[in-house]
């Protein structure tokens, strides 16, 4: 091919250089049609009310020191639920899909801004046409059969080869496609707090039902402890009864008391099995694989002294619910522009540039080369009120988004309230039960003691074994609780995620 083949290119965009910096000033003075975003302000209480609720002697209290929440579980000291965490934020699923909606966020976000680009398309043709008769062609006589003469032309075959490219690009001169970006980076936004919101609620699901585990296996442990005992009480009722101390009616409520220890083991197992099948599932693995691991004993993790929880106003850029609904809300505002856009001319310049010639050796010679240049201009004239619906629907679903947002908000406050409430109050509750279960303890040694001596009859050892193992299961699931309502207060204020730098 000619090497002046790019000359009249050259040429042409030189001509054109004035054309460019027209078009490029209209670009920059161009206005952004529609609302420009403004964070709603969000009014926070100056103290946390469920705070007021601490009993003086707690073990364990809230403060309104700050802190970081990125890694809260490890204040349980509990190596094996650190290990369970770091595996669920390696594998979880619902982590997964939640990563791939941030990397659909950014592809659509480079989709939309591509329209703020020109459009070329490199095009190449070939073509050979047969116009099937010419004027010039000699005449030739065919005989028939018949005698009858018949007239046959022959016709011309033409080559033509073109290559080249079309442009066209529509000048954003009212903003619609930089409102249309602007929306898309807050749906990037958008996305990675939802990964972060998915990333709180895993981490405060693990825990939960790992103290859950924990608190059945106590329970199971303790439930057996008092079968021990009442079979115990069981034996000493038929030796009684074989001496013709008591009648049959104490043996039959110390078997019954035994009986229904016993009958709420294999409750308690099948919950303890069923937890430890949960946290597989929360790993990415299958029901069973954890079993082994975690079949074991284990206590249930204490609790620290101190429990900073910060400001009220920490909680609006800590929770990725409510940064979530704020980018949503965004969103929302940036796409009533687009659709204001569509309510004034859009300018498209469109181009191209290429060869023609019916011999391919040729193709690239400067009197082959074709070209056109021009501007065009489209304004809705009539559209039977579809744009300015679309407004309509535009502003009524970012006055949803606004409305989504305060509510985020106020579910924010009330959770970190009402796990506050539950952490304080519980501790009350565990010390009572703690208490309790002294008195119980001492009520059952001397109900056994009088009981053998013949001083008083079954009935008080029944109610006293009784009180003993309902204050005794009570005070393990009052310990689980505590722990629990803990983890319900980290994830209430948003912990399990960090700022990366």
């Amino acid at each position: 091919m000619n090497n002046d083949f790019l000359k009249p290119y050259n040429s042409f965009m030189k001509e054109k250089n004035g054309l460019y910096i027209l078009i490029l000033l209209l670009v920059l003075c161009g206005c952004v049609v529609g609302p420009d975003y403004k964070k709603p302000d969000a009014k926070t209480p100056p103290v946390w009310d469920g705070m007021n609720a601490a009993a003086p002697d707690q073990k364990s209290t809230a403060s309104m020191k700050s802190a970081s929440f990125a890694q809260w579980w490890k204040i349980f000291n509990d190596p094996v639920l650190d290990g369970l965490v770091e595996k669920a934020l390696a594998a979880n699923l619902d982590l997964k899909i939640a990563e791939a909606r941030i990397r659909q966020a950014r592809a659509e976000r480079i989709m939309t801004a591509a329209g703020l680009w020109p459009e070329t398309d490199a095009t190449g043709l070939y073509s050979r046409s047969h116009n099937g008769k010419s004027p010039d062609a000699p005449s030739q006589k065919v005989g028939g059969a018949s005698g009858s003469d018949k007239t046959k032309t022959r016709g011309i075959r033409q080559d033509l080869y073109q290559a080249g490219f079309d442009a066209s690009w529509e000048i954003d001169i009212f903003g619609g496609v930089r409102r249309s970006v602007e929306a898309a980076d807050a749906d990037i936004r958008s996305a990675v707090e939802n990964y972060r919101d998915v990333m709180v609620s895993l981490v405060g699901e693990v825990g939960s039902i790992y103290l859950s585990l924990r608190g059945y296996q106590q329970r199971i442990i303790i439930a057996k402890k008092n079968l021990a005992s009442q079979q115990y009480m069981v034996d000493i009722t038929r030796k009684r009864f074989d001496a013709g101390f008591v009648s049959g009616l104490d043996v039959a409520n110390a078997e019954a008391q035994a009986a229904s220890t016993k009958s709420q083991i294999p409750f308690l197992e099948s919950s303890a099995r069923q937890a430890i099948y949960s946290l597989s599932v929360l790993l990415n693995k299958e029901p069973s694989a954890l079993s082994q691991e975690l079949s074991g004993e284990g206590a249930i993790p204490s609790l620290p002294q101190e429990i900073p929880v910060g400001l009220p106003s920490d909680l609006l850029r800590r929770r990725p619910d409510v940064r979530k609904a704020e980018a949503q809300l965004h969103a929302a505002t940036a796409r009533i522009g687009v659709a204001i856009a569509d309510l004034f001319p859009k300018f498209i310049l469109t181009g191209s540039y290429g060869l023609q010639d019916t011999e391919w050796n040729t193709l690239g010679h400067r009197e082959n080369r074709i070209w056109s240049f021009g501007p065009s201009v489209q304004w809705p004239v009539f559209a039977a009120g579809r744009i300015r619906a679309n407004i309509k629907v535009q502003n009524a679903l970012q006055e949803q988004a606004l409305a989504a947002y305060e509510k985020a908000v106020l579910t924010a406050l009330r959770d970190t309230e009402s796990a506050l409430v539950s952490f304080e109050k519980e501790q009350e509750h565990n010390a009572a039960l703690a208490q309790a279960l002294d008195s119980a303890r001492r009520a059952v040694d001397i109900s056994i003691r009088q009981y053998t001596a013949g001083k008083t009859d079954f009935l008080n050892v029944l109610l006293a074994q009784r009180s003993l193992f309902s204050y005794e299961d009570a005070l393990v699931q009052s310990t689980q609780a505590m722990a629990t309502n803990l983890v319900a207060l980290y994830k209430a204020l948003g912990g399990g995620w960090e700022e990366a730098n």
